[in-house]
């Protein structure tokens, strides 16, 4: 029952299904900042390793027949391998260069992945046969995509995991170290390259869960997959650029503030125009920047004049 135009039920299931969206862009803005954080590299090129991420499982799972629970960490595995082997041959060569010199070559990266993805898979979309499809489950009145409350519980599993790793391993203690301050960690012997090829590994591997969770259930495989990543964008700026945590939490909320708009706004804000909620997440990125520059879980750098 409502007093408003929107039934509690549609609202209900609109949250689900925005956590649902946001799970999947916390993934995305993970791989983003985990790179930025470690490398102080803006990776543009991120946005491949979503887009091969889906084609590589969607290689295993419908070409070859690979069960879909074993196809998707065998495309992580790929993708993993893939950041690894652009930051070995192409950006390891760059350290020391100016940042723009950096962030062009990924920008390079991405359109060169773009292409070679098209070539061999060709432009048309293709579904990924998960086993959940397109199921749903019947909670009371409240209908939930099946699809959905897979992505939230592998997203869950795969950021734990994540954070665990960091916090205790003595890898993920490098990259911490190496982040707060690279001079300082290489005094005490931490190895900055193993580091960074630690980062564009999990990047890798995260862009590549991405990809498979976003063309999962009702979505599909397609060249279009890598222009997803960018709505991650600003999940990654309203959380802050160097935080982990603040990734998770701004993919969750602009997750959340897309899929209600879609809901809420041709109601109460048709004015705005059709198709609003695709603009939202940037809307309110660019409110963030001007309230809080440095993102929700951010810190402001400080700078001796």
């Amino acid at each position: 029952m409502s007093t408003t135009g929107v039934g509690t039920e549609a609202l209900i299931e609109t949250l689900f299904s925005g956590i649902a969206v946001g799970a999947k862009y916390a993934l995305v803005a993970l791989g983003f900042v985990i790179v930025f954080k470690a490398t102080r590299v803006l990776n543009f090129a991120h946005a491949s390793f979503v887009l091969l991420g889906g084609f590589i499982t969607w290689q295993l799972a419908a070409e070859w027949g690979v069960n879909f629970y074993l196809a998707l960490p065998l495309a992580m595995v790929a993708g993993a391998l893939i950041g690894t082997a652009l930051q070995t041959a192409l950006l390891q060569r760059l350290l020391g260069e100016r940042p723009f010199s950096i962030i062009m070559m990924t920008i390079g990266v991405l359109y060169v992945f773009d292409n070679v993805t098209s070539a061999i898979w060709g432009p048309e979309d293709r579904d990924l046969p998960d086993p959940w499809g397109s199921k749903t489950v019947d909670l009371g009145s409240v209908n939930l995509a099946v699809a959905d409350l897979w992505t939230i519980g592998v997203t869950s599993a795969a950021v734990g995991a994540f954070f665990l790793f960091f916090r205790y391993s003595s890898l993920g203690l490098g990259m911490r170290a190496t982040a707060d301050d690279q001079e300082a960690a290489l005094a005490t012997g931490i190895d900055a390259r193993r580091v960074h090829l630690a980062a564009w590994a999990t990047a890798g591997a995260l862009g590549t869960l991405a990809g498979a969770m976003l063309s999962s259930g009702a979505g599909s495989v397609g060249p279009s997959l890598g222009a997803v990543a960018f709505v991650a964008f600003p999940a990654m700026i309203v959380g802050g650029l160097e935080s982990p945590v603040g990734a998770v939490v701004g993919g969750l909320l602009i997750g959340l503030i897309q899929q209600l708009t879609a809901l809420l706004q041709p109601e109460y804000a048709a004015w705005l125009g059709s198709g609003f909620d695709r603009v939202a997440p940037f809307a309110v990125m660019v409110i963030i920047l001007l309230v809080r520059p440095y993102g929700l879980f951010g810190e402001p750098e400080v700078r001796r004049i």
